[in-house]
């Protein structure tokens, strides 16, 4: 496995130089902003991630604000009581995308936030204590304890609202591969594993944080 040094190397060359690769790129919220996104910012996003699973983003930026109307500014109370006339209304309802899986989800994923912001004082709490060299744990509680957040539904959540991450997108994973971490997409909990544990090398070589070796990783193969 290359150090973190010539991966970055690699990625400047390829684009440019070493201050074009994180252009753009927001340094990750510290446990204390985290902890104070609001409960219903949380749902609104995993929810934007369960919409957009299967389609096209484009049609649910269009709906977004009809979508965020039709579950009430995504209120984390009012969805996780929803009765059955509300989700039969919702799975009829022009301005979200209809499909009543991902309806439940969203009412599931209410519960789940509220049982957690019970415990923890806020969903943000829990998430921002949540330690990076355990980012996969994280993954992986939010895909068990969750409803349809696994795969890349929770990890961009995650990623949208500051949390320090990795997302394994298809150039991270072929990096990865490359660095000899993993032979493929990683889903057995070793491969997650030895992604977690080279991510946690590479920071400690470097200083720096998942989110910004994910981009440079990514950046080492994009084109």
């Amino acid at each position: 496995m290359r150090s973190y040094e010539e991966i970055l190397n690699i990625a400047a060359d390829r684009k440019g130089g070493r201050a074009v690769l994180l252009e753009g790129t927001a340094p990750p919220k510290s446990a204390d902003e985290l902890a104070a996104i609001p409960d219903d910012r949380w749902l609104a996003q995993f929810s934007r991630g369960i919409m957009n699973a299967g389609i096209s983003w484009t049609v649910v930026d269009k709906k977004w604000p009809g979508i965020k109307e039709a579950f009430h500014g995504f209120d984390v109370g009012r969805v996780g009581h929803m009765s059955d006339d509300w989700f039969d209304e919702l799975i009829t309802d022009t301005r979200i995308v209809r499909s009543p899986p991902k309806v439940r989800a969203i009412q599931e994923n209410a519960v789940f936030i509220q049982e957690v912001s019970r415990e923890y004082g806020s969903f943000g709490r829990r998430i921002g204590d949540w330690p990076s060299e355990d980012y996969a744990g994280l993954l992986a509680w939010l895909q068990k304890e969750g409803s349809r957040l696994g795969g890349a539904t929770g990890a961009y959540a995650l990623r949208m609202l500051g949390k320090e991450s990795y997302i394994l997108s298809g150039s991270v994973v072929t990096r990865l591969i490359a660095e000899g971490v993993i032979d493929k997409a990683p889903t057995s909990k070793g491969a997650k594993k030895a992604v977690q544990d080279a991510f946690n090398t590479w920071k400690e070589q470097s200083g720096e944080s998942l989110t910004v070796i994910s981009r440079v990783l990514a950046q080492s193969v994009d084109g």
